[in-house]
């Protein structure tokens, strides 16, 4: 499977890169991967000239290519003004809307204090879920302090897992057919019919939606979609 890994740091040596690499090497050991770097530094021109002219340049064009065939994504950026930098938001923002669509991703990121970290939740979650990518639940941020002292290790070990577990799961599901659907014609025939149900493989479930369905899951091998009627007349007194 194809790991694409995006870095936007900005100095040689760079920790964003350094924590990248890391989460890369972590990831490989939970599943088979062929990783690819895409450095925003190299590009920075490419991505300015896209604004304002509307076509990609060469560099740019493969970078683009290379993230929407990616099988998963590491993405990295530092903390710019309690945010991700501008060269980062701007290489997505050239990034064709649905390219990232259902795909796995790790979101990180660095910094120069802990008071940072919560950039993950209030910036980098909410930006690839409106480009509806499946973000792994756990995230990794490096402070500078963070380099070198206990827990730094063990949340990369974690994400990493998170990340090739649900490049496995939908990997295998996307051959397999494992989404099932039984007694249903259609979308809308499943909305309007009392007694249709459906069900789904645990394993392709859990990678696309793990929070939503950790407890389901937990106590049995499959689960059924009551429809939103029959849920509604049982609430009715």
């Amino acid at each position: 499977m194809k790991l694409v890994v995006v870095s936007a740091g900005l100095s040689v040596p760079s920790s964003t890169r350094l924590l990248a690499d890391r989460l890369a090497a972590a990831t490989g050991r939970y599943t088979s991967v062929d990783v690819q770097v895409v450095e925003l530094r190299d590009l920075a021109v490419e991505i300015a000239h896209n604004f304002t002219s509307g076509f990609p340049g060469r560099a740019l064009s493969a970078a683009l290519e290379a993230v929407t065939e990616a099988d998963g994504l590491i993405v990295v950026t530092p903390v710019f003004s309690a945010s991700y930098s501008g060269l980062f938001k701007s290489f997505f923002d050239v990034l064709d809307q649905d390219a990232l669509t259902g795909k796995p991703v790790l979101i990180a990121a660095t910094g120069g204090s802990a008071r940072h970290s919560l950039v993950l939740e209030h910036a980098l979650r909410p930006l690839f879920a409106y480009l509806r990518a499946v973000v792994v639940p756990t995230a990794v941020y490096a402070a500078s302090e963070d380099w070198g002292a206990e827990g730094l290790a063990e949340r990369i070990d974690r994400a990493a897992g998170e990340l090739g577990r649900l490049m496995e799961g939908l990997g295998s599901g996307a051959g397999a057919g494992a989404v099932r659907r039984a007694d249903v014609a259609d979308t809308a025939d499943a909305a309007e019919t009392a007694d249709a149900s459906v069900a789904v493989d645990t394993d392709t479930a859990a990678a696309i939606a793990p929070r939503a369905l950790d407890g389901a899951l937990a106590s049995a091998d499959r689960f059924t979609v009551i429809p939103f009627e029959q849920q509604l007349a049982a609430l009715r007194p």
